[in-house]
């Protein structure tokens, strides 16, 4: 994916690699749960063109508000507000998407079973949660205790079961780095803390692609 909005994104890769593997392309629908700013929802845009839907969906008006702002050149980006607990959408899509959603909210398995209702049958459910206490800075593991489950990337394979999904495949990839770089800059806009020329590990990020299954005759 050469989306150019995600070329300083750190964790660009594992959803490139997600994309990639189930051959995302013109014409999809797709939604993006706790959207944020929209740097995700407009890289998909750009992937599935005009022809295409983007359903942006976080729970902040102010979110919701910069996604327009970022999306404004993509008319098929419709931004809208909404809980990912209540997640509710006008049609069926053929993939919802979360990163860096499921360690912020109360039930992990609601959330991603609402996610399974809004694609078609056969269509795929893909998130991406870190595993925040196996990063590093300097030997030292991360925290982030402002998180419901700074962990909930080692679960995530199970949780896409207890949702009713169909688990298709799963992976954990981890951006390293040591001294100035995209590595550092993320690491310090997350903690706010500069770690000057200490090695980074940044909390693996568990990918896992899971389908809605197709019911029987």
């Amino acid at each position: 994916m050469d989306a150019p909005v995600l070329r300083n994104d750190v964790y660009r890769r594992p959803l490139a690699t997600a994309l990639d593997r189930l051959a995302v392309g013109a014409g999809w629908r797709v939604v993006d749960v706790g959207a944020g700013a929209g740097d995700v929802a407009v890289a998909l845009a750009e992937i599935v063109g005009r022809n295409g839907r983007v359903y942006a969906v976080d729970s902040d008006p102010v979110a919701r508000d910069e996604t327009a702002r970022a999306a404004s050149a993509h008319s098929q980006v419709l931004a809208i507000t909404q809980r990912a607990e209540d997640l509710r959408l006008p049609e069926p899509v053929d993939l919802a998407f979360c990163r860096f959603l499921l360690l912020h909210v109360t039930d992990p398995v609601a959330v991603l079973g609402r996610m399974a209702e809004a694609v078609r049958a056969g269509g795929w459910v893909v998130a991406q949660e870190p595993v925040t206490s196996a990063g590093r800075v300097d030997g030292r593991p991360l925290s982030m205790p402002d998180a419901r489950d700074p962990d909930v990337g080692a679960l995530l394979p199970a949780l896409v079961r207890r949702a009713g999904l169909v688990l298709e495949d799963a992976w954990a990839e981890a951006p390293a780095g040591a001294g100035p770089g995209p590595v550092a800059s993320y690491l310090e806009g997350l903690t706010g803390v500069d770690p000057g020329n200490d090695p980074i590990v940044l909390p693996p990020l568990v990918t896992v692609l899971a389908r809605r299954a197709v019911a029987g005759p």
